[in-house]
């Protein structure tokens, strides 16, 4: 059986009864069914189904990352699904700023805004806003990656010590993205890349209200979801889309490779790892990945309004029902 919890809210949040229409948030680990249901929800309240998941940005990667198919996207519109080339750096800045812009275009039209996705950082820089740090000099970022490549992790993060001492405590030698970026901000600016981050949130947030919808399911639930999807995946092509991404020859660092699945299916291709192998490797890493989903959103995010249960379509009506009369709806 379904439970459904809402936090006691002051009043309902009627769309015409406010100066700006609320956004929708729904949040869940992978494989929770999060994107199901803000399609749902996009029907039902006439919505535009807006990602906030950082792989699903990429236009190559559209079975691995669950990205909504051509018939999801012919239901209700969506924005910033598959929009960049596998190459492009993406960062939660520039996410930020795209999605205010469609936050903006669907309340000009009087759609309802319904933010959907898995990435954390996303969903804080939308409701928080964000401390920008400057641009990096091409010259320095040069400099970082060539160094690492000559030193390797553990060496870089010696020298990175000597600017920026806390990353390169907390950094592990093998984690080249971020330890690279750690030192190219230190060495660009002055100040360790933690300063930044701490900082004054001169990118302001998005203007609210926030409806902040969760999906929570038990572990064992989700991980079963998991393998299936993933099985569904394969059986979906996610192989040869790999294969594909191969053929760009892309660096290993950029964040389209490290996509969930991605590395574990290379290594089939690259002759590296037996096809079984990979396939239990990447159901594990993406387990992984739930539960670190799972444990920033219990710390980090309070719902509004609690799912713990996958949700599936036989939940629509009584999910939908509540949401109507909870959140949509004005005082009687």
């Amino acid at each position: 059986m379904i439970h459904i919890y809402c936090r006691a809210m002051k009043s309902p949040l009627p769309l015409s009864e406010i100066d700006h229409s609320p956004i929708l948030v729904v949040a869940g680990p992978t494989a929770s069914g999060k994107s199901a249901l803000a399609l749902d929800m996009g029907e039902a309240f006439d919505g535009t189904v807006i990602n906030a998941d950082s792989m699903q940005v990429y236009r190559e990667l559209r079975v691995l990352t669950a990205r909504p198919n051509a018939a999801d996207e012919a239901r209700v519109p969506h924005r910033l699904f598959g929009v960049l080339a596998a190459g492009e750096i993406f960062s939660a800045g520039r996410w930020l700023s795209m999605a205010r812009h469609e936050i903006q275009e669907a309340r000009s039209i009087k759609r309802l805004p319904i933010v959907v996705g898995g990435t954390g950082l996303y969903l804080k820089a939308l409701m928080e806003g964000l401390a920008p740090i400057p641009d990096i000099p091409a010259d320095i970022r040069f400099e970082a990656r060539a160094m690492h490549a000559r030193l390797g992790g553990a060496a870089f993060r010696e020298e990175l010590a000597a600017l920026d001492e806390e990353s390169a405590q907390h950094l592990p030698a093998g984690d080249r993205q971020r330890l690279v970026r750690a030192y190219e901000v230190a060495r660009a600016t002055g100040r360790p890349i933690g300063e930044w981050q701490k900082g004054t949130q001169t990118i302001p947030a998005v203007a609210g209200p926030f409806i902040k919808i969760v999906i929570q399911p038990a572990r064992d639930d989700l991980y079963a979801a998991i393998e299936s999807r993933f099985d569904a995946m394969m059986e979906s092509g996610a192989l040869d889309e790999v294969g594909a991404l191969l053929e760009l020859q892309l660096d290993d660092d950029v964040p389209v490779m490290k996509a969930v699945g991605v590395r574990q299916l290379a290594a089939v291709l690259r002759g590296k790892e037996d096809l079984d192998g990979a396939v239990s490797a990447a159901k594990k890493a993406s387990r992984n990945y739930a539960k670190r989903q799972m444990t920033w959103i219990r710390h980090q995010l309070t719902g509004d309004f609690v799912v713990n249960e996958q949700y599936s379509e036989r939940f629509r009506g009584k999910i939908l029902s509540n949401i109507r009369h909870f959140m949509l709806t004005p005082e009687a």
